[in-house]
């Protein structure tokens, strides 16, 4: 899963140094990432498994891919016997999970990382864990100049995403497909209940929306309580529109809204890693807190007299915005559910 840019990260590690927590998760750092079991590689955190053979793919590794120790980021990679048909599980914990929006923002990439004459032949509902529409399942075709296939999968079970690459020759699409599907029909969760249905993101024409800048309004102490949700319909449940576009040193990315409602949150995808910005309606009805959501992170900052303008959202993306340059708080998520809220002390404060 990429990275976020360069400059978001600067955004988010620019706070001084902790002054409180909340609440300290116990052992965090000691969290398994995978249990294997005689057939099965289990992320026992999020209580989903996978068998170690599947559909002729076979696990070859599993571990990380960042947060270290955390077990909030794992993958699990699956080779054919030749190593010619590639998979990867991805079980992953972010502090915004959409699979909608995981398959969007992955779609994006497919098409950017392997080129114009890739096409995109399915991309809908599907099954997975033994539940219909509980998955997004997306295939490309002539993906590399015509040299691979390339399919996705992904499902939104309670906090946790899981999404699922396999890719191969075109030559052997069928078994791409195969390993796809054996995946999806394969997973096997915990509690059968935490699947949400989902269904592709899907969008209607947005109306109009300001671009004047707004202003940042004075600054409050951050209370002790958690980051509120962030109020949107998630996994395909209602229509999005796109606000606006955001041009950044690194490319350009779209402000995403509740279609047909002019006063909800806002929220702006950043890669499909599940890094997302969102402005959303403050509690008393004052204006828009900015908070950026990262796999097991939550950075809260300060709080807008309106939802900012494209360029600025930029400016933020880019690091180059001096009014948020600095979070106020940070709450990081447990694989176990706990929550720690640490809040930062702020320069020239």
């Amino acid at each position: 899963m990429p990275k976020r840019t360069q400059g978001l990260i600067a955004v988010m590690i620019s706070g001084a140094a902790l002054c409180f927590a909340i609440s300290s998760p116990a052992h965090a750092a000691d969290t398994e990432a995978w249990t294997p079991t005689e057939s099965a590689i289990r992320a026992a955190s999020a209580g989903i498994a996978l068998p170690q053979t599947v559909a002729g793919l076979s696990l070859s590794k599993s571990g990380e891919a960042s947060n270290g120790g955390r077990a909030v980021d794992n993958y699990a990679q699956y080779l054919s016997e030749d190593g010619a048909i590639q998979a990867t599980l991805y079980v992953y914990l972010p502090t915004y999970a959409d699979a909608s929006l995981a398959a969007y923002m992955t779609d994006k990439a497919v098409m950017e990382r392997f080129g114009a004459k890739t096409r995109r032949t399915a991309y809908a509902s599907a099954s997975a864990a033994g539940r219909a529409d509980s998955a997004i399942r997306a295939v490309y075709e002539d993906a590399a100049d015509g040299a691979l296939t390339t399919a996705a999968g992904f499902v939104h079970a309670g906090r946790w995403i899981v999404k699922i690459r396999v890719t191969g020759p075109t030559e052997r699409r069928g078994e791409v497909l195969a390993g796809l599907d054996g995946m999806l029909a394969n997973l096997s969760v915990d509690d059968p209940a935490s699947l949400h249905s989902t269904a592709p993101a899907s969008f209607a024409a947005c109306p109009a929306a300001p671009t004047a800048d707004a202003r940042p309004t004075p600054a409050k102490l951050v209370g002790e309580a958690v980051p509120q949700d962030v109020r949107i319909p998630r996994d395909g449940r209602d229509a999005l529109c796109i606000r606006g576009t955001v041009a950044t040193a690194d490319g350009n990315y779209d402000m995403l809204q509740q279609a047909g409602r002019n006063d909800g949150a806002i929220i702006v995808p950043i890669d499909d890693s599940g890094t997302v910005l969102a402005f959303d309606p403050a509690t008393d009805g004052q204006g828009y807190k900015l908070s950026i959501h990262m796999v097991g992170q939550t950075d809260l900052y300060g709080v807008y007299d309106k939802v900012p303008s494209p360029r600025q959202v930029a400016a933020i993306i880019d690091g180059k915005d001096t009014q948020t340059a600095e979070a106020q708080a940070v709450a990081t998520y447990a694989a176990n559910g706990e929550i720690t809220v640490s809040r930062l002390a702020q320069k020239g404060r």
